[in-house]
C-alpha cells in the first residue's frame, strides 16, 4: 500500500526533520501541529497545517487539535469495507496513511524537582495517544511510528518496495501500543504518589 498522506506530530524531534523530507521526497503529502510543523516549515519541507484540514483551529492551549473526525476517519477507515470508503467520501475525508507520534515529555516534567501537579496535568497527552492507538488499531492500512530509531526502516521500505509491508506496520502496531502502555502506568504511577503523600 503506497503511503500518500502522513500526520506527524512529535514532542522528540529527534532525526524528524531528515524524515519527513524523505517522506516528501517519496511523494508522501505532510499535516502537521504547532511545533513540528514549525520545524519542518522552517527546514522548507511543504506542510499542511491539522486545523486546514479539520477546519477548525487548535483551541483550549493545543489541549483539543486532532481530535476530530476529519484526523480520525481518516485514521481508522476500513479501505476495504465499502461503507466505510463511501463514509469518507460523503464527509470529504481523506484518508490518512502514517501516523508519526511521540508522547508529550511527562516522565521528563515529573523528574523536576520543583514541579507542580498542574505542571504534570498538563504534559498528559491526549490526542496523540488517540491517534496512535486509533493508527495501531487499523495497521492494516496504517503505518504508526512512535520510535524515531525506526525512521530509517521505513524510509528504506518506502525507497525499496514504495510501501511499509504489513509484517513490519504490525511490528510497528505493537511497540505503538507498547508506548502507550508505558505512558499510561507513568502516569497512574504519578498520581498514586501524590494521591499517598
Amino acid at each position: 500500500m503506497k503511503i500518500k498522506r502522513a500526520l506527524i506530530s512529535v514532542s522528540d524531534k529527534t532525526g524528524i526533520v531528515d524524515f519527513a523530507r524523505k517522506l516528501h521526497d517519496a511523494g508522501v503529502e505532510i499535516v502537521s501541529t504547532g511545533g513540528t510543523m514549525k520545524a519542518l516549515k522552517e527546514a522548507g519541507i511543504p506542510v499542511i497545517y491539522v486545523s486546514d484540514v479539520t477546519g477548525f483551529p487548535e483551541i483550549m492551549d493545543g489541549r483539543v487539535k486532532t481530535l476530530n473526525p476529519y484526523i480520525h476517519g481518516g485514521i481508522l477507515a476500513v479501505r476495504d469495507n465499502p461503507d466505510h470508503v463511501q463514509a469518507m467520501k460523503q464527509h470529504k475525508i481523506t484518508p490518512i496513511d502514517m501516523v508519526v507520534v511521540n508522547l508529550y515529555p511527562f516522565k521528563e516534567t515529573i523528574s523536576k524537582p520543583d514541579v507542580t501537579l498542574s505542571e504534570a496535568i498538563e504534559n498528559i497527552d491526549i490526542g496523540g495517544p488517540a491517534m496512535i492507538r486509533a493508527a495501531a488499531k487499523n495497521f492494516k492500512f496504517v503505518t504508526v511510528v512512535t520510535n524515531p530509531e525506526r525512521y530509517n526502516d521505513i524510509t528504506d521500505s518506502i525507497a525499496k518496495d514504495g510501501c511499509v509491508h504489513g509484517m513490519l506496520r504490525m511490528q510497528l502496531a505493537k511497540e505503538a501500543f507498547e508506548h502507550t502502555s508505558v505512558y499510561d502506568d507513568c502516569i497512574q504511577n504519578y498520581l498514586t504518589e501524590q494521591i499517598n503523600k
